[in-house]
């Protein structure tokens, strides 16, 4: 009944900003910082480069699904000098266990020094075993064998004796020695045996078998130390024979870190959840009461509505309920709902949609959601002709370069405005459907609302498809994936002044030059007081604000869906010819997937969308390489090696989105490489023999159907469990206002309780459901501890997520009893 799968999702905002780093060693003295984010060692984001300075703020937002388990989040500041190479100066490590502790709160963290000796992953798996024998003098020996399974390799010492050392695996990352070791300890035959060591009882705990890990290196440097594990041997009193799977550990004795303080701190906001999903049977009741919420009267008694009233930050609460909402196709029904609701609360029309409401959040991740080809399609060419035409534009006085004109710049600044207002305003014919349904519901509330003011019909739909959709995009275009890239330092400048041009566009505002706060943009504006811009965008709005107002049709241009560079495996197209491993530049759109040299040349390869069969990751030991998935064709399959995890599961899921309706699909694959005459999964002989694993269920085509609807309404289960005492409080408000109508206490006042009687009864259904919930899931983990070994190959010992896990099933069950 447990669905097999453990969802994680992280979130490092990386709204990061370092402070006090160490001073460079130069006349300047200042650094150009950048932060990376990391899984363990593995990198898998990379902020801009903030340049001169000892204080850098990111200000970047990264989300990302986990794909695999992991110890640490850590977080790097890497410093580049002036001839582009990168030093590390420090380091943020947040152990798994912990990110709980830094939910959602900016938080001020030491930067750590990094060594050599401080830097492992990885695990071991290690097998002891204890025997005695006489040998010919009469003399009593104890021997103590070892043999592990590790990293390319390994010395093993017991205290005292001489250290041994495997042989060396190469070009792997998951070696298999089964080598044995045996160390000595005689005694005369006079020894009077007290136990089976060869030492006293009390000593026992003081010995240790010591396993080092190392890389071996052919370069002067020496050998890369890869961690250690230490196992006393009083792991062997109960039995003569031990075997365990251990987490590698960092070297105690490595180089001495700097004093707190010394390397400077890093600020971050890293929000955290992981949820575990049954099937969809124990979800019904909670599904079917938050289905309700767009028909119940009135809405603000609605379970996903008492949600939003529930926790602390909406934005929390918008993004399970939007995806669960578009997954049953329930999602304008239920923001029409809530925007209503909040327009007739609105006194003032200047003020619509304007907080941060939860009205604003589930309309911001709806549009994030199903309009990004839309931003793409209509965005990505000119923001691409912006960055390589790299036109000066700056028009602040004080920040001109020496030889800079301020009229060549206003008007260079005129032309891209132009550029990017165009292509907005006549981009309506590709708006979604699902946004423009949204628009034309918030349209017709706001003119219901303010019959007297003409302009709220229009301000209502600008203040998102201009404030919150076109122009973030505009100002951060590699958040959007508009850019491969982070835009370097001018670009950057240049993009932020068409956004806030943009935005005031867009805005209809009737004191457009009091918008700007900077008397320069003040007189740049002066440029698009004509009547013909508000004309445009009146035009657009009405256009997508208009349910109903065309045929959906397929947009004919190739819209470029994503792009960038991976490693490839030759396809043995040539008769004759190498299977090397090339970089290349790939490139995704609706109609085909290519690669070339470099970007913007010709394609070498060009592969129909129609022609993908399967997208299915490649198991690492084919080639010994990780990060690795196929693109499977008629004729052949395609190895590509993405940069990380991360990247690598991005390119699985659109890959397999795009094809996802080809009706040659298969149902079968082969998980690993056809290598010197066979398949190395199932050893059959024949390339064309058919594969031996299912394929994964991958994504639905339809956006609607591209969630998982129970994890969803786990997460918003989860949400509601972990807020059960503002549940409770409400309850309580709402037992005030229905016996006594008058001034309430100022902690029931931040509710929004239109209906005391209907929230009431709405709040009793969902603890009611939120308690049933609980108890399957306690259940779960009072079975999964039973069947749980502590030094498995699944929680290694050193796993401390699973012994604080044990910790806390232990106070469970003693205070159970």
């Amino acid at each position: 009944c447990f669905k097999q799968l453990e969802g994680r999702r992280v979130a490092p905002l990386v709204k990061c900003e370092a402070k006090n780093l160490p001073t460079y060693p130069g006349p300047n003295k200042m650094r150009d910082c950048y932060c990376t984010v990391n899984l363990d060692r593995e990198e898998v984001f990379r902020t801009k480069i903030v340049e001169k300075s000892l204080c850098p703020f990111y200000g970047e937002d990264f989300y990302c699904e986990i794909p695999r388990s992991f110890r640490h989040l850590s977080f790097y500041v890497f410093d580049r000098d002036v001839f582009r190479r990168d030093s590390i100066i420090g380091k943020v490590a947040i152990q798994k266990e912990d990110l709980p502790k830094y939910h959602n709160r900016d938080t001020w963290f030491q930067l750590q020094h990094v060594d050599a000796y401080s830097e492992v992953q990885g695990k071991v798996h290690l097998e002891l075993r204890l025997s005695e024998v006489i040998t010919d003098t009469g003399a009593v020996c104890h021997k103590l064998a070892n043999c592990g399974v590790a990293d390319p390799h390994e010395d093993t010492s017991l205290a005292g004796s001489e250290a041994k050392k495997t042989k060396v695996k190469k070009k792997t990352n998951n070696p298999q020695f089964d080598e044995v070791f045996y160390f000595e300890v005689t005694r005369p035959c006079s020894y009077s045996r007290k136990s089976h060591f060869d030492f006293e009882e009390e000593d026992v705990d003081k010995l240790e078998i010591r396993v080092d890990l190392w890389n071996a290196s052919n370069l002067k440097f020496g050998d890369e130390f890869l961690g250690e594990l230490r196992v006393p041997l009083n792991v062997l009193r109960q039995s003569s024979c031990y075997e365990a799977w251990y987490f590698l550990q960092p070297r105690d004795n490595g180089s001495k870190s700097l004093k707190p303080g010394d390397l400077g701190s890093l600020r971050l906001n890293v929000v955290y959840t992981e949820d575990h999903v049954f099937s969809s049977s124990y979800y019904r009741p909670l599904r079917d009461l938050l289905l309700r919420s767009a028909d119940v009267e009135p809405v603000s008694a609605s379970a996903a509505h008492v949600l939003g009233e529930v926790c602390r930050e909406k934005q929390e609460a918008a993004v399970p309920l939007v995806r669960f909402f578009l997954h049953y196709g329930r999602v304008v029904p239920f923001i029409s709902a809530i925007a209503s609701a909040e327009v007739q609360r609105t006194q003032d029309p200047n003020t619509i949609f304007r907080g941060n409401s939860l009205t604003s959040k589930c309309i911001d991740e709806t549009m994030k959601l199903a309009g990004m080809h839309y931003l793409h399609v209509t965005l990505k060419p000119a923001i691409e002709e912006i960055c390589q035409g790299h036109r000066p534009c700056e028009i602040d006085p004080v920040k001109l370069k020496d030889g800079e004109n301020l009229e060549n710049n206003m008007e260079n600044l005129r032309q891209y405005v132009d550029r990017i207002f165009s292509v907005i305003t006549k981009s309506g014919v590709s708006c979604p459907t699902v946004m423009c349904d949204i628009f034309f519901s918030l349209r017709e509330a706001a003119a219901k609302r303010f019959q007297d003011d003409l302009d709220v019909r229009y301000t209502a739909v600008s203040s998102f498809i201009f404030l919150r959709f076109f122009a973030p995009a505009i100002l951060s275009p590699n958040l959007f994936q508009l850019t491969p890239h982070h835009t370097d330092p001018q670009t950057s400048r240049t993009l932020t002044l068409i956004s806030k041009t943009i935005q005031t566009l867009g805005s209809l505002s009737k004191s457009k030059s009091a918008s700007f706060k900077e008397s320069y943009m003040a007189a740049f504006y002066e440029f698009f007081n004509e009547q013909k811009y508000a004309d445009a965008v009146k035009n657009f709005l009405d256009l997508i604000s208009s349910s109903g107002r065309r045929d959906p049709k397929s947009v004919e241009q190739p819209i470029l869906l994503k792009e960038g560079f991976m490693i490839k495996r030759a396809q043995g197209r040539k008769r004759f010819g190498m299977k090397n491993f090339k970089k290349r530049w790939f490139r995704l759109t609706n109609h085909e997937f290519t690669y070339q040299r470099s970007k913007g040349e010709q394609p070498l390869c060009s592969i129909p969308i129609e022609n993908i069969l399967a997208v299915e990751r490649l198991e690492e030991e084919s080639f010994k390489m990780k990060n690795m998935f196929q693109v499977i064709q008629p004729e052949r399959a395609l190895y590509i090696q993405a940069n990380n995890c991360v990247e690598a599961k991005a390119w699985i899921d659109i890959l397999t989105k795009v094809s996802q309706s080809n009706k040659k699909r298969l149902a079968v694959y082969h998980p690993s490489a056809y290598l010197n005459g066979h398949w190395l999964c199932c050893r059959a002989s024949s390339d064309t023999a058919p594969g031996c694993t299912p394929c994964t269920g991958g994504l639905p085509a339809n956006i609607q159907l591209d969630i998982d609807g129970d994890r969803e309404t786990e997460r918003i289960y989860s949400l509601f469990h972990s807020h059960m005492s503002r549940l409770e409080k409400m309850q309580e408000a709402c037992g005030s206002r229905s016996v006594y109508d008058g001034p309430e206490q100022e902690e029931y006042s931040t509710f929004i309780i239109d209906d005391p009687q209907e929230t009431y009864k709405t709040l009793k259904q969902v603890i009611a459901g939120v308690g049933a919930l609980e108890q399957e899931h306690a259940q779960y983990r009072r079975d999964k501890f039973k069947k749980t070994k502590y030094g498995s190959q699944e929680h290694p010992i050193g796993d401390k997520s699973f012994q604080s896990y044990i910790r806390q099933q232990s106070e469970t069950s003693t205070h159970s009893i």
